[in-house]
């Protein structure tokens, strides 16, 4: 039968969801333990990769178990196994056709600013004390809305067949000593909110204008958009799937 988890992790001691040459992955860890776990080989299929050191608060996988269990007891076994940093949050079945990738129509990210230096935040938040001009960077994220072609925001080498994506919704909001930029979107390239947001913040401080960024995204030129911010401010919030894929 097929499974659908839903996992959240911590990102800063991972090489992401995938792992790379001398780094660790999420999807390998998460292995290693149902695979002790159920004493046989069992490999999983996430909803995306988030890159090395971004956060996740909602991403799902699923995975092919023929053996009976039970989802609480499951959790809490697993969960033992997983280091703190990762956490197992429910188990669904699904249509053994379902696929937490291909079927995933929508995904939100979150990147957020702290203004202040909070030592509680180091490693959750990008520190950036200097001025904003959070209106104008709104004028200019509702540019993304819709469906457009994001080369301008992706890394250049990526196994994609086309950079087409439809964003749903883009925007800024201030709280307190906090910035969050959230945004929507059925699908999303490498690399490409940290792109985004290191663009609108040129934009915010007055670096570019709204025009200037409309002609980037139009350019589908990388070298013209603004530089990847850190990681560590970025979050994976929410996945969304048609309710037909549960059981």
């Amino acid at each position: 039968m097929r499974y659908f988890f839903e996992i959240a992790y911590h990102g800063h001691s991972f090489a992401g969801w995938q792992s790379q040459k001398n780094a660790l992955g999420i999807q390998a860890v998460v292995e290693d333990g149902l695979t002790k776990i159920f004493r046989m080989p069992l490999k999983i299929l996430g909803s995306g990769r988030t890159d090395t050191g971004v956060h996740c608060e909602q991403q799902f996988f699923h995975a092919d178990i023929e053996k009976e269990f039970e989802v609480e007891t499951l959790i809490a076994k697993l969960n033992s196994f997983l280091p703190q940093a990762i956490a197992i949050k429910n188990i669904q079945a699904v249509n053994n056709s379902a696929h937490a990738r291909f079927d995933a129509y929508e995904r939100s990210y979150e990147y957020r600013i702290t203004k202040v230096k909070n030592p509680f935040l180091q490693g959750m938040a990008l520190h950036h004390f200097k001025p904003l001009d959070i209106q104008t960077m709104n004028k200019a994220a509702v540019l993304l809305v819709g469906i457009h072609d994001f080369t301008s925001f992706s890394k250049v080498k990526t196994d994609v067949n086309n950079f087409l994506c439809e964003v749903k919704k883009a925007s800024w909001k201030e709280d307190g000593d906090s910035i969050i930029f959230s945004i929507t979107a059925n699908r999303f390239l490498r690399g490409m909110v940290r792109a985004i947001v290191g663009t609108l913040l040129d934009v915010g401080s007055a670096k570019l204008s709204v025009h200037d960024f409309k002609q980037i995204i139009n350019s589908k030129d990388r070298r013209n958009a603004g530089a990847n911010v850190a990681p560590h401010g970025l979050f994976l919030t929410k996945v969304k799937y048609p309710p037909s894929i549960y059981k």
